[in-house]
């Protein structure tokens, strides 16, 4: 019998099956430690309880298991549970999927119906953190990765840092700062280990890797950014600045390109904009092209397309073999679920997949931040730098800490 607390409107299926439909309602009013949640600006599922776990790696047959097991689940029930969670940037690394118990879906994104919550750091957050590597550190790598670049072994290679503070964030208010902060995002919270609860995957992505419905798909690649400015006008140049930026609209257009030969395959039309458009977050202007496309079967899953275009160039490099290789030899730590994907797929092959970024991994013991920036021919380490603190501002604002001050160690 489904949890009366999830029983927000008469159910989608049968009594009972664990998967409700509701209007545009506060579901994050509802929220338990241990539930998950994935919003974007079309549609909210909040999910409770495991049923089963599904832990494969991409190269490993993933998507096969996910489709058999989401097929195994439709012949014997005729709900919509999802398959859902976190894919890893290592594609050799086993995914932390898994069906859960109950299920919720409602148009449009999560929000409270009553007063939102106490920042998450309302308890207090260290302002000592470890960054790894270091502020100079990463200036290095980018000036390493440069100098591969200039010898023609690649064209792009992601560059990433983290900070980790010793405190544990409180999850249901970094959840709600987020989604206060920018609702049009894809902001998630999923169970890091696939169901055992120990640590929490949270965030707000700017970037669709893909979304299926039907036989419709769309990408919407990310590439090519800049720190905003409180100053409108300040702000304003730098916008145009980027629309026009040669360095920039490379980096975008390897990914671009990138999206667009790993989809042509699958689709029977296809539709790539001709030149990128902006987008604004809170902290960023970013170079954005909206991809689309109609599937050749409509069968295929929403899982197993965007496991054809992780990882993007977007968040890896170009070519990937090469830019993995790098990213392994300079980053210096492992990047975990940072830069893999976050999402859903449910038994019609239906689902919302984004890019696993603006995120923090929350631990009994302590809570850990991401960010990275693209490297291409006439990337500058310092620019490079302040482009992460920029992308680390978004986590910490959420939890109420200032921006971030260059002088980590």
């Amino acid at each position: 019998m489904a949890d009366p607390s999830l029983a927000f409107a008469a159910p989608l299926t049968a009594p009972g099956s664990g998967v409700h439909g509701l209007d545009e309602t506060g579901l994050l009013d509802a929220w338990r430690e241990g539930d998950a949640l994935f919003s974007s600006p079309r549609q909210q599922l909040h999910c409770r309880g495991v049923r089963e776990r599904l832990q494969r790696a991409a190269d490993a047959g993933l998507a096969d298991a996910a489709e058999y097991l989401l097929a195994h689940h439709a012949e014997a029930s005729d709900d919509r549970i999802p398959l859902l969670g976190a894919v890893p940037f290592d594609t050799a690394v086993p995914a932390r999927l898994w069906l859960p118990r109950q299920a919720v879906y409602a148009s449009g994104h999560a929000r409270h119906a009553g007063r939102p919550r106490t920042p998450a750091a309302a308890r207090g957050m260290p302002r000592r953190v470890h960054a790894q590597p270091s502020t100079a550190g990463y200036e290095r790598a980018v000036s390493r990765a440069l100098e591969r670049i200039g010898r023609g072994k690649l064209g792009k290679v992601v560059m990433s840092r983290c900070l980790r503070f010793s405190t544990r964030a409180e999850v249901a208010g970094l959840v709600a700062a987020l989604l206060a902060r920018d609702p049009s995002g894809y902001t998630f919270a999923v169970d890091a280990d696939a169901g055992e609860g120990r640590r929490h995957l949270v965030g707000t992505s700017p970037e669709l890797l893909l979304r299926k419905h039907g036989n419709r798909v769309v990408s919407n690649p990310l590439a090519g950014s800049t720190p905003r400015s409180a100053d409108p006008d300040e702000d304003a140049r730098r916008a145009r600045a980027l629309l026009v930026s040669d360095k920039d609209r490379h980096e975008h257009a390897l990914v671009v390109d990138a999206v667009a030969a790993a989809l042509s395959p699958w689709c029977q039309a296809l539709h790539v904009p001709p030149a990128p458009s902006l987008v604004a977050t809170p902290t960023l202007w970013h170079l954005s092209t909206r991809v689309e496309g109609t599937l050749v079967d409509a069968a295929t899953s929403a899982l197993r397309l965007a496991l054809a275009l992780h990882p993007t160039p977007a968040v890896c490099g170009h070519p990937t073999p090469a830019a993995r290789a790098l990213i392994r030899e300079l980053e210096g730590y492992d990047r975990d679920l940072f830069t893999g994907l976050v999402g859903w797929c449910d038994t019609h092959g239906d689902g919302e997949w984004a890019v696993t970024i603006r995120c923090a991994l929350v631990e009994p013991d302590c809570t850990t931040l991401y960010a990275g920036a693209g490297v291409v021919a006439g990337s500058c380490p310092r620019a490079e730098l302040a482009e992460t603190s920029a992308k680390l501002g978004t986590m910490l604002a959420a939890l109420g800490l200032p921006p971030l001050a260059e002088d980590l160690a």
